[in-house]
């Protein structure tokens, strides 16, 4: 896939994914409210449509280029390899 079709899908995965978190969140937020009647049977699906919303915009911005593995993953990037962690920071101490 050329570097613009790609970017082009990426935005698109981006901004559909943003979409279906917001309308997600909305309604799940909305039914709480009595005076609007909203059928409760359709609450584990906005709330399933937050994760999918979150899925498509991580894979959006993979695409795109926009993310890399060390962006991703705070812990990866911190304290998952053997030179970050803390403890090999710090001489021992000789007494």
């Amino acid at each position: 896939m050329k570097r613009k079709n790609a970017m082009i899908a990426g935005n698109g995965l981006m901004g559909v994914g943003l979409v279906t978190m917001i309308v997600g969140i909305s309604y799940a937020v909305l039914n709480e409210l009595p005076q609007l009647q909203l059928p409760p049977m359709f609450t584990p699906l906005a709330i399933l449509s937050i994760f999918i919303g979150a899925l498509l915009w991580l894979v959006g911005a993979r695409v795109s280029g926009r993310e890399k593995v060390a962006d991703r993953y705070y812990w990866l990037r911190h304290c998952g390899d053997q030179r970050c962690r803390r403890a090999s920071h710090h001489r021992p101490h000789s007494h």
